[in-house]
This record gives structure tokens, sequence and C-alpha cells, in this order.
């Protein structure tokens, strides 16, 4: 399992398996974000697999698939919903973690300054400059 915080009460990582769900509560996680859409992987690390094992350590799970260069305004809203209303911290997974920071920074995009939503994923390689332009349109709305 690699965590990868980008704030105090979120964080991101690449796929999970459900054995990790006792380990991520530990951690002291308490809700999980699926962020990965099922027809990428098989079925033991589908949404519902996952759900399972994560529920059954005690934590709330949210399914927001996100397609690799698709993301949807319903994607940002109910990422950012998330953030806002379920119990933090806030763990949540795509395939690399890099759609997770993607998404997250446009839902925070109207709270936070851009240039910290690039530089707090670039610590981990996630490169957000090219949706610099999504940004800033999204942080004056």
């Amino acid at each position: 399992m690699d965590i990868r915080p980008l704030t105090d009460g979120y964080a991101v990582s690449p796929q999970i398996a459900a054995e990790e769900a006792t380990e991520i509560a530990a951690a002291g996680f308490k809700t999980v974000i699926c962020n990965r859409p099922d027809g990428e992987v098989p079925p033991e690390f589908q949404a519902d697999a996952i759900r399972a094992a994560v529920e059954a350590a005690g934590m709330t799970f949210v399914v927001n698939p996100v397609v690799g260069g698709a993301i949807t305004p319903e994607n940002v809203s109910t990422q950012g919903a998330a953030i806002a209303g379920q119990p933090g911290p806030i763990l949540a997974y795509c395939a690399s973690g890099n759609r997770s920071s993607i998404v997250w920074a446009m839902s925070q995009a109207a709270a936070r300054p851009v240039d910290e939503l690039i530089a707090v994923p670039a610590r981990y390689g996630y490169n957000l400059e090219p949706f610099r332009p999504m940004l800033e349109h999204l942080s004056n709305q």
C-alpha cells in the first residue's frame, strides 16, 4: 500500500486490495473513495469486493469511477461532495493515484490556490500542469 497525503484529510493511492482494508482503517482513514472503473480490473479489485472489505473494517465507501481523459462535471461534484460530506480522513484510489489527484484538485479549485493544487500532487509525480486552465476556470466560478 502506497498512501500519498495531499492534505491532512485527503490522501491518494494506487489500487488497493480488499485485504488492505484493516490496515487502511488502522492508519486512521474513515472514508475510501474508489475512482477506478470496474472495467479496468479483475473482479477481486472491483468496487463491490473492495466495498465489502472497507465497510467490514468500519469505514465508509464511495464509488466515483473516473475514466482517464474523460473526467466529467459529475465526477468533480461527487468527489467534492464526498470530501465535504463524509468523515475523514479520506483515502481515494485509482490505478496510480493520478486521477484521484486530478478530480480532487478540480473539486477544490474554488477553495485553494491553483498553484497549490498543482504543486501538492507534483510531490508524488502527478503532473497536473496540463489542467491549469481548467483549474483556473473552476477557481473563478
